[in-house]
């Protein structure tokens, strides 16, 4: 799986013009638009590796692309709203008990305030294991709703392959900020970030999409164009 998601940003003829893009999105983010183009294109390789394309898509269709990528951050808010709530509940607990000023109190409040925190880290890692299949799941049904059907996410993510399509992104995601802090010593490298980074975020993608792939039929999926596959 590593090497076929290593390789799968370089397929097809345009693989050169799509990195430049896609590095190009990556610079601009701080743009807001250029940030969510970006996560449609990535909802974009979910769908397609999922569904066995062997080249990644192309940058076309820029509005569906825009409203993918809106629709893909909705849902990670979505399911980001219970850890933000746990950490806002942790502080103001610890808050709480700081304030009290009395040392029961404060070792009280301080206890539940640490593990509300604690909590809240162990649902980030859960929600950053479960947001790729939320998302494959919602572009394959070409529906907002489908992010959220429980039940076909949890046939996925309970599988070795999953498993395993997370723990390579997630080894290749600290690689590449190792890598990015070495280039940014320079004005050059600091330039080629971006660029990297797309390239690695599109082959963990496909890992993602392709593990999602092997775990549900997308026989009957949807199209983007409506129609059935």
């Amino acid at each position: 799986m590593l090497e076929e998601g290593l390789s799968y940003p370089l397929n097809g003829d345009s693989a050169l013009g799509r990195i430049i893009i896609g590095g190009l999105l990556g610079f601009g983010s701080f743009l807001i638009v250029p940030a969510i183009a970006l996560m449609g294109y990535l909802v974009w390789v979910l769908d397609g590796a999922a569904r066995g394309e062997e080249e990644p898509p192309a940058f076309e269709n820029w509005g569906d692309m825009i409203v993918d990528g809106l629709k893909a951050t909705a849902v990670t808010i979505v399911y980001g709203i219970i850890p933000f709530v746990l950490v806002f509940l942790s502080v103001f607990v610890i808050a709480g008990g700081t304030a009290s000023g009395s040392d029961t109190g404060m070792g009280i409040l301080g206890g539940i305030g640490l593990l509300g925190m604690l909590v809240s880290v162990v649902a980030m890692f859960l929600l950053y294991y479960l947001i790729p299949a939320a998302l494959t799941n919602m572009a394959l049904e070409d529906s907002f709703g489908a992010a959220f059907d429980f039940g076909t996410i949890k046939q996925v993510i309970l599988t070795g392959d999953y498993l395993v399509a997370w723990l390579i992104p997630f080894v290749l995601a600290a690689l590449m900020n190792v890598v990015v802090f070495l280039l940014a010593v320079t004005v050059v490298g600091l330039i080629v970030v971006p660029f990297i980074q797309f390239y690695v975020q599109v082959a963990a993608f496909y890992m993602f999409g392709v593990a999602f792939g092997k775990v549900v039929d997308v026989s009957g999926a949807v199209s983007e164009d409506g129609a059935a596959i």
